[in-house]
């Protein structure tokens, strides 16, 4: 009769670091953290940037002003920061905490964008700056205008989403940032026990003493 030959079982940690390690999942890794880390540069750096201008009545006159997108919002800029971490954090969890961190990166995305697109149209800013400027607390702004760095702001937001969708879809394929320090779910091997000091070798006496064991002890 012929020996049945063993299969071997696949280990769960082995296929994990199979998967994590397939050109599709190093692609959506890449590809989630280039979004993730443009979207939110792309969001700080334009948030800094001058979103409206117009012009107040002074004295018969015409004042120039403008107000930049922290001026009119700081929440695209507070959630990309939020995206950040989120995007950091997504490497230092796991499975269901990494959904959750992943849905947070998305949602600090699609806040960002949306904050930033209504801003577009947002006046009060420049209302405000210009009560402040003339000492009129009912002045209002003329001729407003809006540039181009509210919608730039808004698809830096939509690139933060695109990395939370990733994440969220691939998420559970990526590596963990302590993944390379688990075990491969081979046992580890033992330390050989100590065997007791010599009592005729004083050198072992000594060792023990530094390691804090009690020489006379038996073993």
């Amino acid at each position: 009769m012929e020996g049945v030959s063993a299969v071997p079982v696949p280990q769960p940690r082995a296929e994990a670091a199979a998967a994590s390690d397939s050109p599709g999942s190093r692609r959506s890794l890449a590809a989630g953290l280039l979004l993730g880390a443009a979207g939110a540069t792309v969001v700080l750096l334009s948030s800094g940037q001058t979103w409206a201008e117009g012009k107040a009545s002074v004295g018969g006159g015409a004042l120039a002003l403008s107000a930049e997108g922290q001026d009119v919002t700081g929440v695209p800029a507070a959630l990309a920061i939020v995206g950040l971490a989120a995007l950091v954090a997504v490497f230092a969890v796991r499975a269901g905490s990494r959904l959750l961190v992943a849905g947070l990166l998305a949602l600090s995305g699609l806040g960002a964008a949306l904050s930033a697109y209504l801003g577009a149209f947002d006046s009060d800013a420049l209302d405000a700056k210009a009560a402040q400027s003339t000492g009129d607390s009912s002045a209002t702004i003329e001729a407003l205008s809006h540039t181009a760095w509210p919608y730039i702001t808004a698809a830096g937001g939509l690139l933060i989403l695109l990395a939370g969708l990733l994440a969220l879809r691939y998420g559970s394929r990526w590596p963990t940032m302590s993944g390379r320090y688990e075990r491969d779910g081979t046992p580890r091997p033992r330390k050989a026990p100590r065997t007791a000091p010599d009592p005729d070798r004083p050198e072992d006496l000594w060792k023990a003493l530094d390691r804090g064991e009690d020489p006379t002890r038996e073993a």
